[in-house]
């Protein structure tokens, strides 16, 4: 240890700076998104990384993006900073690149990759707190893996010690046979990672300059490099390719399951149901078999949702039921039955107890407290009162090919099957409309609206059709 190394009680009160690497493009993902935008149970993989690091509650944060990021500029929290890497060559030009916004800072500098979202802020704190009670000037995380793959490999000297990172590109068929892997998380000392940076070559079969490679020079300069080494295996799991991205999603969906299992939910069957990061699900709510819940969907106590939902930034209040239906943007109120084979779009409100039933389409209205739409009905821009029913094959006729216009359906309501309301109309409380009418003048509180052509009976029709068949007439 040199003479000017600090000692680990003086390291447990250093300021923090947390680098993230995201610049790559990540060519194996075969896609124009930015890898780390690549979406992990509904978010983007990176935001994982940014929360574990919020948790050290750092000094500063630095995220290292590409010239053409700006969707990932956009998902930073308050506060970050962002370092643009001109060109990508390498994750050690990266390092380079997030350093000139800390050219000031005093301190220890953590750099983590932006991909890898299963790894949280508890491992990062044992870093941390790894760094600081050893003396050495540099700590890399690793983990054995029984397969390592493409990761790169951590060579250990005859003491025990951190000789040398190979990245699995650049290893001899001896390296590849080493199961410690390099997870891609570190602590520097920020003066000694300022004075080493500019001595970083680009020798290798990438031409790249890697974070690895100032390991090296740490070492050269005669550090000691410390390993953390973690039995989380799944924290190490990057993404880089599709393949890995379903693995994570997987571990990360499994996660959340648990939780909510684990907080009062039953899920009959957690390898078909899907729930994203920031989805909630009350006590005693059933989840059944092949259900999706997205976005930012709030599902009540005492509820079933499936099986076969797909629910996407949906309220649904408590006591309520949905079966194998299709819900976006809408609120589902106390006790609502929807469906089977319900569309719900946005900005409907279904109030207390009303029901959306078997092949019914609502979109942009309100359905009152125990108003019920039964069966294949489409209800489009409507306001319907409390204790209405809508008859089978009610169509709310909305559009006049410019504009929208509005129905309005009062309180205590009787619809006819088969009935269409040519909008603007309005339907008074009480009022009731004859089976088939086309409803196209506003009908009064309590009357009765018809609207359909008188029936007339053509005696001895049948007969006289078979008699033109068999004349050939």
């Amino acid at each position: 240890m040199s003479a000017d190394q600090p000692t680990s009680s003086s390291r447990a009160s250093r300021p923090l700076a947390v680098v993230v690497l995201a610049a790559g493009l990540g060519t194996r993902m075969k896609s124009d998104l930015p890898k780390v935008m690549h979406a992990v149970c509904g978010r983007p993989l990176l935001c994982y990384v940014l929360d574990a690091a919020a948790e050290l509650e750092p000094a500063r944060l630095v995220v290292v993006t590409g010239p053409d990021h700006e969707s990932v500029e956009a998902v930073l929290p308050p506060g970050a900073q962002c370092a643009v890497q001109a060109q990508r060559l390498g994750s050690g030009d990266a390092v380079r690149a997030a350093m000139a916004p800390l050219a000031e800072f005093d301190g220890d500098v953590m750099v983590l990759n932006g991909d890898v979202p299963l790894a949280g802020g508890e491992l990062l704190a044992g870093l941390r707190r790894h760094h600081a009670d050893c003396t050495a000037r540099a700590t890399i995380t690793t983990v054995v893996l029984a397969d390592p793959a493409h990761y790169g490999r951590v060579v250990r000297d005859g003491s025990g010690d951190v000789a040398r990172i190979v990245e699995a590109r650049d290893a001899t068929a001896e390296e590849l046979a080493i199961t410690e892997i390099n997870v891609g998380f570190y602590v520097f000392d920020a003066a000694e990672l300022r004075r080493i940076l500019p001595t970083l070559t680009a020798d290798n079969a990438q031409g790249e300059y890697y974070v690895t490679e100032l390991v090296h020079r740490f070492l050269e300069a005669g550090d000691r490099v410390a390993a953390y080494l973690t039995a989380d295996v799944e924290a190490s799991m990057g993404v880089n390719s599709r393949v890995e991205l379903a693995q994570v999603n997987a571990i990360m969906r499994g996660r959340i399951l648990e939780r909510l299992m684990l907080d009062g939910v039953t899920i009959d069957d957690p390898t078909s149901t899907y729930v994203d990061w920031g989805v909630t699900v009350g006590r005693d709510t059933v989840i059944r078999p092949q259900t999706m819940l997205t976005g930012a969907t709030v599902v009540g106590a005492g509820c079933t949702v499936g099986p076969g939902c797909f629910l996407t930034d949906v309220a649904v209040d408590d006591g309520a039921t949905i079966v194998s239906s299709h819900l976006v943007g809408c609120h589902v109120g106390p006790g609502c039955s929807v469906g089977p084979f319900a569309h719900v779009r946005q900005r409907t409100e279904l109030a207390e107890g009303s029901k959306a039933g078997s092949f019914v389409e609502i979109k942009a209205s309100r359905v009152g407290r125990g108003s019920k739409v039964p069966h294949l009905s489409y209800i489009g821009d409507a306001t319907i009162g409390e204790n209405s029913n809508i008859g089978a094959g009610t169509i709310t006729a909305n559009y006049d090919g410019v504009h929208k216009h509005p129905t309005t359906i009062g309180s205590d309501v009787k619809v006819g099957s088969d009935t269409v309301f040519v909008a603007p109309v309005t339907v008074g409380d009480g009022a009731y409309t004859g089976a088939g009418s086309v409803i196209t003048k506003d009908v009064p509180d309590g009357a009765l609206g018809v609207a359909r052509g008188r029936q007339e009976n053509v005696e001895g029709y049948a007969a006289r059709r078979r008699g033109r068949r068999r004349d050939g007439t």
